[in-house]
């Protein structure tokens, strides 16, 4: 049975993807200014928290957190994953930027421990997923306040994508961010460019 059937009727919209615990819900916080705490135990958010606006069709959505979750069983992991998935399937159309989070101090340990044993890491599962289906990820790179050689840094995540460093020539979709400090400007400008290309100019108030 399909999940998340209680979307708001909007047409257009901004979709955060990510790990459980890499920020997501404090992304979403800066951009609507509305707190969508969840307790800051992993795997909370277990269904999509949608923003929106009455007198407009657009909202940001934060879709729950994927991989490995503490207490929770890989078959309900693998459940929440596969409900992600046909959500963003079904709504492809009307997604203007599939924003995937990633904890900048350890994504690239994450994705080359799950390498090394032969798997997909989800983080590059999910930036190739959403290409496959149109939408023109945007991976914005959080709590880069720990990160000491963040240039470094940012040239290897470009790397495990498959996106050629230096990551400077990727800047519309590598977004260096500190979402717990407030500092997401360089997400906010990714998003004014995909707003623009999708000729949807109206919709820049909410990331100004």
């Amino acid at each position: 049975m399909f999940k998340y059937e209680d979307r708001p009727a909007r047409d257009a919209e901004v979709v955060l993807v990510g790990r459980s615990n890499v920020g997501k819900s404090t992304v979403m916080r800066e951009l609507t200014g509305h707190d969508f705490s969840t307790g800051g135990k992993p795997g909370v958010t277990r269904k999509p928290n949608h923003y929106d606006w009455a007198s407009e069709s657009f909202m940001f959505t934060d879709l729950p957190g994927f991989g490995f979750m503490s207490g929770v069983e890989a078959d309900r992991r693998e459940e929440i994953k596969t409900d992600i998935v046909q959500y963003l399937e079904a709504h492809a159309d009307d997604i203007l930027a599939g924003v995937v989070v990633v904890d900048g101090k350890s994504a690239v340990e994450i994705i080359d421990r799950h390498r090394e044993r032969g798997n997909i890491p989800h983080d590059v599962e999910m930036f190739g997923f959403l290409q496959e289906i149109g939408i023109e990820p945007i991976v914005a790179v959080n709590k880069t306040d720990k990160i000491d050689d963040l240039d470094e840094r940012l040239d290897d995540i470009c790397d495990r994508l498959g996106l050629y460093p230096p990551w400077q020539q990727w800047s519309d979709t590598i977004a260096p961010i500190c979402a717990k400090r407030g500092d997401i400007d360089a997400l906010e400008e990714c998003l004014r460019d995909r707003f623009h290309a999708h000729s949807r100019d109206d919709l820049l108030k909410f990331v100004s």
